[in-house]
């Protein structure tokens, strides 16, 4: 399964696409969009619109993964991204992906095995869980790769029978 995680942003969103099986993730492709500083908010959200069309029609993923947001400390970036992320969720929707979202904490449990990780050993586990030579870069990158491979351990899960029930299969007649 082709699993595009994205990393919301308003100046910066990562991307990344993994092939996800049961047997694990495969990199294919990852990497930001940015948008620049000092331009009204709106014309932002429309770049982020426009982008977020042509990386669905590039990579044509079957499904798509969002971090959800937290708030930590900051109010006021807290908003301006939530208005990227609104737009990234209303063009993934448009596109007919079929989108799911993620925790951090959930994130980190899936990647990590512990939901109180830090960055930097989510990072590393998802250079190894892919088979990267180095950490990828920039984090909103890696962050967004780490969400793909999320997803991707929860919809191919052994556990996960009622997503893809095939009747078919367990046909005794």
């Amino acid at each position: 399964m082709r699993i595009l995680g994205i990393d919301p942003g308003v100046a910066t969103i990562g991307f990344g696409l993994v092939e996800a099986d049961r047997t694990g993730a495969r990199l294919l492709q990852y990497g930001v969009i940015t948008t620049p500083p000092g331009i009204p908010l709106s014309s932002r959200l429309c770049q982020i619109s426009r982008d977020m069309v042509q990386l669905l029609d590039q990579f044509r993923p079957e499904e798509a993964a969002v971090e959800e947001l937290f708030f930590s400390k900051n109010i006021t970036t807290g908003i301006a991204v939530a208005h990227g992320r609104g737009v990234i969720l209303l063009e993934v929707e448009r596109s007919g992906v079929p989108v799911f979202e993620y925790t951090p904490m959930q994130v980190k449990q899936a990647v990590a095995g512990y939901g109180g990780a830090d960055k930097r050993q989510v990072m590393l586990m998802t250079q190894r869980l892919l088979k990267m030579r180095e950490i990828p870069r920039p984090d909103d990158a890696a962050d967004a790769l780490a969400i793909a491979i999320c997803h991707g351990r929860s919809a191919t899960s052994l556990l996960n029978t009622e997503r893809r029930f095939d009747p078919r299969r367990y046909d005794t007649r």
